[in-house]
């Protein structure tokens, strides 16, 4: 046999192999579009949707009532002043929390100061979450920045953020910037542990393989790291998302002038419970709809990874 007919041979045989991926492809394009089309391959993708629909409409609706329960339960007890182990005499009914807020929400210094701890919150959050990514990254991947930087983020990563509300009140000169500190250092540990986690459980191949192909350490951490941590990364900030709230409520109560851990704090020393009521369903209300945000942007970013509920 010729080089020639060698080479031919090759090139057909070549032909067959991709003819016989391309064969095995197409059925499974075809089942996605007669799915997509109301075929009949695609059928079943149908009663899937619906169950999960249905499981979602479900799960929604036993939130609501488990928030209902706990609300009669609330009016019960308060109304009928109960005492049992715990004090609901002193504590008002709902119709009477229904009044403050009312009263409060119609007025623009509860606007303001919900305003105010927005902008405290997603300042020092924002702050700490790029911060955070940056050093856990850092000494998760360089052995001289992690020999340096792991001894004194451990050392002060114990002491509860509020804690610090002494240090920040003499280091800044406002106490705005130092609510904001105190908010920035409640949320920089959580990320910056579980980014340092992150990085250091991704299979050492994906850098090996990279690497390999030619990519450089630049090209890894692009296109290698940053995805590839990014679900980690999402679970610290969603937990340092909550830690933030606990802080900057703290901080607000201790030495601000305007927010809503001020002012519910301000309710309680001139007696209006109701107002406290309040401002914690306040607190509440935000810190779920901030923490909703966090992990709603983290599923829109991770959506090429698996679900459990795509894969049921």
């Amino acid at each position: 046999m010729t080089a020639d007919a060698q080479i031919t041979g090759a090139q057909i045989t070549g032909a067959q192999i991709a003819g016989a991926r391309a064969a095995e492809v197409r059925p499974a394009g075809a089942r996605a579009a007669g799915a997509r089309a109301g075929d009949p391959p695609g059928t079943s993708a149908v009663p899937r949707r619906r169950a999960r629909s249905g499981a979602k409409v479900r799960r929604r609706l036993v939130g609501a009532a488990s928030l209902l329960v706990a609300a009669g339960l609330w009016q019960v007890l308060t109304v009928t002043d109960a005492q049992v182990w715990l004090r609901f005499d002193r504590l008002p009914t709902l119709s009477e929390i229904g009044a403050g807020a009312a009263s409060r929400v119609t007025t623009s210094l509860y606007w303001l100061d919900l305003l105010q701890s927005l902008i405290r919150i997603l300042t020092g959050f924002g702050l700490a979450a790029v911060a955070g990514v940056a050093a856990g990254v850092l000494v998760a991947r360089s052995a001289r920045a992690g020999d340096v930087l792991t001894p004194l983020f451990e050392a002060v990563r114990p002491i509860p953020a509020i804690a610090l509300v002494p240090v920040a009140i003499l280091l800044f000169p406002a106490d705005e910037q130092g609510i904001v500190f105190i908010t920035f250092a409640a949320a920089f540990f959580p990320i910056m542990v579980s980014t340092r986690h992150a990085v250091r459980a991704l299979p050492t191949l994906w850098e090996d393989a990279v690497g390999t192909l030619g990519g450089g350490r630049r090209h890894v951490l692009w296109h290698v790291v940053l995805p590839g941590i990014l679900p980690g990364v999402f679970g610290g900030l969603s937990v340092g998302m909550g830690v933030s709230w606990i802080c900057v409520i703290s901080a607000e109560m201790i030495s601000g002038e305007f927010g809503v851990g001020y002012r519910t704090w301000m309710s309680y020393t001139i007696v209006d419970y109701p107002a406290v009521i309040v401002g914690m369903i306040t607190i509440g209300v935000l810190g779920w709809l901030t923490s909703a945000a966090v992990e709603l942007v983290g599923r829109r970013v991770t959506r090429w990874l698996p679900r459990a509920e795509e894969e049921s």
